[in-house]
């Protein structure tokens, strides 16, 4: 895609070969997604999900999970459509992700990439629309991380995560 980063780059998948960090993000991405779902209401389907990062901006894989969802989502409804559904709706509960982090000694949400080069700490969080946690990954860029830091940037994302399920619903509907 031109320009979604500050330097244009080519696919990988193009090239042929597939980095690290690709192969990293597409695997945190089938993980939350199939925390999503009873597979055993799937039966026989395989479900491919491609995402395009149109403006990387930090956050990527956070917004690739968010919105992911609503595409499983919206190809499921279209399976049941066609009648390929047979063991009732796989979807157990919504999932959704966002970035949080510790930014100038404060607990930021969604950091985007000047914050997010800078940010003494930062997670990615996926949640369910119950509030359980799918996963949490978190790296200290330099000093540890405090608990009570860990559980201010907890509580940040799952207050963000509201506004992510509403949207995922409005984006839904029909």
């Amino acid at each position: 895609l031109p320009r979604a980063t500050g330097e244009r780059n080519q696919r990988e998948a193009s090239r042929g070969k597939q980095g690290g960090r690709t192969l990293e993000i597409q695997r945190l991405i089938g993980r939350s997604l199939r925390a999503a779902l009873d597979m055993s209401k799937l039966g026989d389907i395989t479900l491919y999900v491609d995402c395009d990062v149109i403006q990387a901006d930090g956050g990527t894989r956070t917004a690739s999970i968010t919105g992911s969802m609503v595409a499983l989502v919206d190809a499921l409804r279209v399976v049941k459509k066609r009648g390929g559904l047979k063991g009732g709706d796989p979807i157990k509960h919504m999932i959704a992700a966002v970035s949080v982090g510790m930014y100038q000694g404060e607990a930021v949400l969604d950091l985007d990439y000047p914050e997010d080069s800078a940010a003494e700490t930062d997670l990615n969080v996926v949640m369910t629309s119950a509030g359980g946690f799918i996963e949490v990954q978190g790296t200290a860029e330099g000093a540890p991380f405090q608990p009570e830091e860990l559980n201010a940037m907890l509580a940040l994302a799952q207050k963000g995560m509201t506004d992510l399920f509403e949207l995922q619903k409005a984006a839904l509907a029909d």
